[in-house]
């Protein structure tokens, strides 16, 4: 039976259709299998081989070059410890031979101490024994060397009578906040202190022994309390602000490394996502500059938040001195502190480019951290400049947030703001001569290419 016209004509064109596609397809596939045309000229093995080692060799020699230069900023300050005294106070409070011995011998020590002393007249320390201490945890002095009231007369009074509740510790009080910094408390001040005094205490208990060798109350000395002549003064040191929680050094001094490293990560970030956007060439200067500042400025928000988070799940402390709002301080310092860092890298990165903004990262992680390790007044001269680091600034808050050393966090944070007000006024100008730099060569190219048309 013959199928209808009007049937069998679809299926023609079908068919038609079909072959008109494999014959389009046909002669378009050479053209997309075959990209030999499309691909740049590769360069000889011998001018990649030069390519290569050119650029290993010279970011190797920059490496180098690194080490001397900068890693040294970081031995040198370890290199010779100390490089200069601590200052302490020697307060006399007996004015008995007690006193003035101890006194005497502290003021006149020119030996390997590490601590400078300073005698200072019992009369500008009003308030006694609270009050230096009050003065100590208030960072006058890194250590305070009291000799009690009355302990001459104490120890003339057991030698004559023989008491065998006489205690030498009780002679002396040494006070020092650990919490102000926990490696010159354990390296220097204590070791000092301990040399100092025991060497005095060995001399008095030899310089007393001799006094009482023919009295008639030796032997009940040596038989009721004969510490009255082995030790007849010693000391006791009062940790005033101790550093008792271990991890606390991961928010003082570790995790200064750590943000800072967040923040690069951040910054490589939003440099990706602009170029890969294209924001970088389709934002206006403006509208560029505004994005880079939200960008930064949000995410270090919420990164030090989940930051401060992370000490909080570690049991650190903050509410010890400020209450509730020791976190807030805490997040905020956190915040203050990685956008000094982090803006700085902002900045330069657009200038610096990929290739050697990790060079000025770890630059400036070096001279930051070079100057929390150690008191900056026993490092060398030069590295004074730490006063306004931003490690240090963060590390000296931290202490008052967690332990409650002296409360200076209105100076830490003005100085942080400094350093974000630098990078606010840094990131604009250098997105600025940047933009015009490539414009011109933009320019250029098209002109090139026009004379050569």
């Amino acid at each position: 039976m013959e199928l209808p016209l009007e049937q069998s004509t679809p299926r023609r064109s079908s068919n038609q259709s079909t072959m008109d596609s494999e014959k389009q397809a046909t002669m378009v596939s050479p053209s997309i299998m075959d990209t030999s045309v499309e691909e740049t000229p590769r360069p000889s093995l011998s001018t990649a081989r030069s390519i290569y080692l050119k650029i290993v060799l010279g970011a190797t020699s920059l490496i180098v070059v690194l080490i001397f230069s900068v890693f040294s900023i970081y031995w040198g300050s370890l290199w010779k410890i100390p490089a200069h005294n601590l200052h302490g106070w020697v307060v006399d409070f007996d004015g008995g031979l007690v006193g003035q011995k101890v006194a005497q011998s502290l003021g006149s020590d020119v030996g390997p101490s590490k601590v400078t002393w300073s005698v200072i007249p019992a009369s500008q320390v009003a308030g006694g024994l609270d009050e230096l201490a009050t003065l100590v945890r208030e960072e006058h002095t890194w250590v305070a060397v009291a000799i009690h009231s009355g302990a001459s007369a104490k120890l003339n009074a057991a030698l004559t009578t023989p008491n065998s509740s006489y205690a030498g510790s009780e002679v002396i009080t040494v006070y020092a906040a650990e919490a102000r910094n926990e490696n010159a408390f354990r390296n220097i001040i204590r070791p000092s202190v301990q040399s100092s005094l025991d060497a005095i205490s060995a001399s008095f208990a030899l310089q007393i022994s001799q006094s009482v060798a023919n009295t008639s109350t030796l032997s009940t000395l040596m038989a009721s309390s004969p510490q009255t002549i082995t030790m007849p003064i010693s000391y006791t040191i009062d940790n005033l602000v101790p550093f008792d929680i271990p991890v606390a050094s991961a928010a003082t001094f570790v995790g200064l490394l750590y943000q800072t490293i967040l923040s690069f990560f951040i910054v490589m970030i939003t440099l990706t996502a602009r170029e890969i956007s294209g924001f970088n060439k389709s934002l206006s200067l403006r509208n560029l500059i505004l994005l880079r500042f939200a960008s930064s400025f949000g995410a270090y928000f919420f990164v030090t938040f989940f930051y401060t988070l992370l000490n909080v799940a570690f049991h650190l402390p903050m509410s010890r001195n400020f209450g509730h709002a020791g976190f807030i301080l805490f997040w905020m310092l956190s915040y203050a502190g990685m956008l000094s860092v982090g803006l700085a890298l902002e900045s330069l990165v657009t200038l610096l480019t990929v290739k050697f903004i990790p060079f000025f990262m770890i630059t400036w992680i070096i001279t930051n951290i070079s100057v929390c390790i150690y008191p900056i007044e026993v490092l060398p001269r030069i590295f004074h400049y730490g006063y306004v680091a931003p490690f240090y600034n963060i590390s000296r808050a931290m202490r008052t947030i967690i332990f409650g050393t002296k409360n200076e966090l209105a100076m830490h944070f003005g100085v942080l703001i400094v350093w974000i007000a630098i990078s606010c006024i840094t990131l604009p100008l250098i997105q600025w001569f940047v933009r015009r730099r490539d414009e011109r060569a933009a320019a250029l190219r098209v002109a090139h290419k026009a004379l050569e048309v």
